[in-house]
C-alpha cells in the first residue's frame, strides 16, 4: 500500500485554526484508520512546487504513492474509495454518499462562506451583502437541512466521508451561532464533533500550528 501524504501550512493566524480544510482530510484518515504522515508547506513563501500541486496556493492536498490531489471534496472522495468504512461499497449506498458530500460543497458551502466570511473580518452587519447572505443561508439551506437531519443520524445511512464534509462546513456556522434556529443541525454537528477520530484530528491540527509559534 502506497504512503499518503498530507499537505498543509507549517503555521496560520490564530482565528481559522481549526478550520483549516486539512483537518477534513485528517478526520477521514483516522475514521479509516489509514497511516499518513503530515508535511508542511510555507504560509508565507508559496512557491512553484506549492502551485504545481495546489494551482490555487491553498492546502490541503494530498500524495498517494504518483497521485497527488488537491480540494478536499476530492480528496475525501479518494479516500472513500480506499475505505469501506468512509464510504459503503454498495452502488445505492455509494452513489447517496456521493450526492451529499456534492451537496455540502455546492449547495451548502456555497452559501454558507460569503457568510462566513463576513463574520470572520467583523464586517458591520447592517448591509444589504450581508443580507442577502444571510438570507441564502438561513432561509434557502439551512431549513433544508434541518428536514434532512431531523429524521436520521447519518447523511447516507452509516457515517461517512458525506458527513465529515457537511459536518465541518456545519461546524463553521455553529462558530457564528448560525445554527441557532436548527437544533436538528447542531445536534448533528455535535454528535460527529463527539467521534474520537475528529477530536485527535482537531487536536493535531491545532497542534501542528501552535508548534510553529515556538
Amino acid at each position: 500500500m502506497s504512503q499518503l501524504v498530507l499537505y498543509t501550512f507549517d503555521w496560520v493566524p490564530e482565528p481559522p485554526r481549526g478550520y483549516v480544510r486539512d483537518l477534513r482530510v485528517r478526520w477521514a484518515l483516522e475514521e479509516a484508520g489509514l497511516p499518513y504522515r503530515v508535511e508542511s508547506v510555507s504560509f508565507r513563501a508559496r512557491g512553484a512546487e506549492h502551485f504545481a500541486h495546489q494551482p490555487f496556493g491553498q492546502v490541503p492536498w494530498l500524495t498517494d504513492g504518483d497521485l497527488s490531489i488537491f480540494e478536499s471534496g476530492a480528496i475525501l472522495l479518494h479516500l472513500g474509495e480506499r475505505s469501506e468504512k468512509l464510504m459503503p461499497p454498495q452502488a445505492q449506498r455509494r452513489s447517496e454518499v456521493k450526492q451529499w458530500l456534492f451537496a455540502a460543497l455546492a449547495s451548502v458551502e456555497a452559501a454558507s462562506q460569503p457568510w462566513s466570511f463576513f463574520k470572520f473580518s467583523n464586517a458591520q452587519p447592517d448591509t444589504p451583502m450581508f443580507r442577502m447572505f444571510e438570507d441564502f443561508l438561513q432561509v434557502h439551506r439551512l431549513p433544508h437541512m434541518e428536514k434532512v437531519l431531523a429524521d436520521r443520524e447519518w447523511l447516507a445511512g452509516s457515517f461517512s466521508v458525506a458527513d465529515i464534509l457537511m459536518v465541518d462546513v456545519l461546524r463553521l456556522v455553529n462558530r457564528f451561532e448560525g445554527l441557532q434556529s436548527f437544533p436538528a443541525c447542531r445536534d448533528y454537528v455535535a454528535r460527529a464533533t463527539a467521534r474520537p477520530a475528529f477530536l485527535k484530528a482537531h487536536s493535531d491540527q491545532m497542534a501542528h500550528f501552535a508548534a510553529a509559534d515556538n
